[in-house]
């Protein structure tokens, strides 16, 4: 899964406004309907959306308006409702992070949907005084998503508890980084490295690589190491709980920064001009054993990996990402199976990457007969033989990306780095989700080994 919680910039998942909330665009209407929260006219009356892609623009008010008509029902409903949403809301799940998300949510639609970086002073502040006349005046709709949440984790756990019954785990994905503008860097700017107006003195990004020959300059705040150090990293131990609440393995998104990170001077355009610095992995990993024992994560290790970064996956013996479309530039590449051990997780390719389909279209001939001599199948449909071959190898995990199932090319593509809008559209349909398909995917698993 992509992470869960409310997009940002360019309706990104990797940039969103809380590291712990969920999205309420994620939420089911017909749910809702359901439990006597809307009405079936008032779903029917819906726009009409493309069917290949989600259209953002429409979709987020009408999500939106349904969630306030359901919120009119939810004020007059039974006290059975009420208390378990009142159960929710003092839970110690919800302590860390519920308040300061709903206030900054109400502030947020008060100021237009301004960044908090431009909210006047004393709220940019958190001077106590703003803060409680704020909760005062805007009670109704700090409320009010408060409730979005409530319906969010009602609706996960259920589908959650859906996926346990059947035997299915839920592989969640969590960014390394948080956005400058979300209720994380609001409510805790001294855990951040921020200037004195609480502006980034560096922001986040990569050097040069496969993606881009400027480097991905990704913008959002770096964390002050340092500080964290001070409470034994409480708020990284109390995320990664917060991730596997609702997933049973976290894939941890730019691992290496772990060790050493980029950060690229604020006011740059491109990522090129930044510098590595150190790192507290060790102390940090150290930090999470202890609070959460051993937890399953998978490190995402592409990229520029050093020294330091592999010292660090040693220790913590998270499994390492291997994706087959890297594979195949040279003959004898890390990234083919035969080298791999068993504590790995191979891809035929992640959001980041074209579909495999869309990628074999702009390999030359010589490459492309490297992938067949090594994967054989069809060149009419390449996806299946890296499927196969991810299937097979040893790794103790194989990720295929729907598309890849369904054979779909770069028209389905989910992401292309450094490209701000466009993105994260692609959406499978109803009738992509065929018998067929499950029973050639099944006997693939059972021939590998990859189901009981």
């Amino acid at each position: 899964m992509l992470p869960l919680g409310p997009a940002g910039a360019g309706h990104s998942p990797y940039s969103g406004h809380s590291a712990f909330a969920g999205s309420p665009l994620l939420l089911s209407p017909e749910r809702l309907r359901d439990q006597g929260l809307l009405t079936e006219a008032e779903l029917s009356e819906r726009p009409r959306f493309p069917e290949e892609r989600v259209d953002f623009e429409r979709a987020l008010p009408w999500k939106h308006g349904l969630l306030r008509k359901a919120f009119a029902r939810f004020l007059v409903a039974g006290p059975e409702f009420q208390a378990h949403f009142q159960g929710f809301r003092s839970a110690p799940q919800q302590s860390a992070w519920l308040e300061d998300w709903t206030l900054y949510s109400a502030l947020k639609a008060r100021h237009g949907g301004a960044s908090w970086t431009d909210w006047p002073e004393p709220l940019r502040r958190r001077e106590p005084q703003a803060l409680e006349d704020a909760r005062r005046e805007l009670r109704d709709e700090i409320d009010f998503h408060a409730f979005a949440q409530f319906l969010f984790f009602q609706q996960w756990e259920a589908l959650h508890n859906a996926a346990r019954e059947k035997d299915v785990a839920i592989f969640g994905d969590a960014p390394i980084y948080v956005a400058l503008d979300s209720a994380d860097v609001w409510a805790h700017p001294e855990l951040f490295d921020l200037d004195e107006q609480l502006r980034p003195r560096a922001v986040s990004g990569v050097p040069p690589d496969y993606f881009s020959e400027t480097g991905q300059l990704w913008g959002n705040p770096l964390y002050r190491w340092q500080r964290m150090s001070e409470d034994g990293f409480a708020w990284w131990t109390t995320r990664l709980r917060a991730n596997l609440r609702v997933a049973d393995i976290v894939r941890i998104d730019h691992f290496r920064a772990f060790a050493s990170y980029w950060a690229v001077p604020a006011g740059e355009k491109t990522a090129v001009r930044g510098r590595w610095i150190k790192a507290p992995g060790r102390a940090l990993f150290r930090a999470v054993r202890e609070a959460l024992g051993d937890v399953a994560i998978v490190a995402e290790d592409l990229g520029h990996i050093t020294p330091d970064v592999g010292r660090l996956l040693a220790l913590t013996q998270f499994p390492r990402m291997k994706v087959l479309q890297f594979a195949f530039s040279k003959l004898d590449d890390p990234f083919l199976p035969h080298h791999y051990d068993r504590n790995c997780v191979v891809y035929t390719g992640t959001h980041d990457n074209d579909t495999t389909r869309g990628w074999w279209a702009t390999l030359n001939d010589t490459d492309r007969r490297r992938v067949l001599d090594y994967v054989g199948g069809d060149p009419a449909a390449p996806e299946w033989g890296l499927i196969r071959v991810a299937y097979e190898s040893v790794a103790e995990r194989a990720v295929v990306p729907m598309q890849d199932l369904l054979g779909f090319g770069s028209e389905a593509r989910m992401n292309t780095p450094s490209m701000p809008s466009g993105n994260w559209g692609w959406r499978a349909r109803r009738e992509h989700f065929a018998p067929e398909l499950a029973s050639r995917v099944r006997r693939l698993s059972e021939l590998s080994g990859r189901c009981d």
